[in-house]
């Protein structure tokens, strides 16, 4: 009895511990947050692939339950989101979504505002990601070898057809990588040239800085509030593909200016 008490005791004063350091820890804070939010994503897509699976098979509707597996995700952290705009995804055509990226808890948002029947255009090497990436590819998600320029180029002549003939829609993150800077970086031509080659819209997805409520160098993630603006569609019919390399800029200047509108607390003359 007197060494259940014991063991008892050390569970109390571990838990009491962490509580501590949970409150008073920014870094141990941030740990546990990402330990969450990374473990949730591991079990659901441990547990439902399969399911879904045999099920569905691999399809693009499985979409919306990688969206309901994710959406809870947001209480946990504590991340209140409002979308603004939304109305601009109600267009009856495919589409093509380019959005600024930011972080893997860019996920949140994606999952409060993806449209049905889009999937997202990934790098390949996320399919070997053990079952995240059985995960995904059951959702539909395209896969892009970026080394293989001119097999990418391949795909995404391949990916235009589909989404004419299935109206499908597409998400692109035109930057190519995280970045948390307050100027998007330049971007790549492939969602361009993917919607000028399907003679489809393009609709820009902008997110607010998340640097108030996540910041991976100072090991920060705290509740807070983001802003999803979802701007009007940029047409593309009577353009070629030549053009792509103009629309890329003309839309970063577009979106760059809607995330310092609404991250005004953390940019201010960035403009470019």
């Amino acid at each position: 009895m007197e060494q259940y008490q014991w063991i008892l005791s050390l569970l109390a004063v571990l838990l009491i511990g962490v509580s501590l350091l949970y409150q008073w820890s920014t870094t141990f804070n941030f740990y546990c947050k990402m330990a969450l939010f990374h473990g949730w994503i591991i079990l659901m897509a441990t547990v439902l692939s399969p399911v879904v699976a045999v099920i569905n098979g691999r399809n693009v509707e499985n979409m919306k339950v990688l969206r309901l597996c994710i959406k809870p995700l947001k209480y946990f952290c504590g991340i209140k989101i409002t979308v603004q705009g939304s109305e601009n995804l109600n267009i009856k055509e495919p589409y093509v979504i380019v959005s600024n990226h930011q972080s893997s808890i860019d996920l949140l948002g994606m999952a409060e505002v993806i449209p049905d029947g889009c999937v997202t255009i990934a790098k390949k090497e996320l399919l070997y990601l053990g079952p995240i990436g059985w995960a995904v590819w059951i959702c539909g998600l395209i896969f892009i070898d970026r080394k293989k320029k001119r097999e990418a180029m391949a795909t995404m002549d391949g990916i235009a057809e589909t989404m004419r003939q299935d109206d499908i829609k597409i998400w692109v993150y035109p930057e190519g990588t995280r970045n948390q800077e307050n100027t998007m970086l330049p971007f790549r031509r492939g969602a361009f040239h993917l919607a000028l080659k399907a003679q489809v819209p393009i609709i820009p997805i902008v997110t607010c800085s998340l640097m108030a409520t996540y910041n991976y160098k100072e090991k920060k993630f705290s509740p807070g509030h983001w802003t999803i603006q979802i701007l009007p569609k940029i047409e593309t019919k009577g353009l070629r593909v030549e053009d792509a390399m103009a629309l890329a800029e003309s839309t970063r200047h577009l979106m760059q200016d809607t995330f310092c509108e609404i991250s005004r607390d953390v940019c201010r003359d960035t403009r470019q």
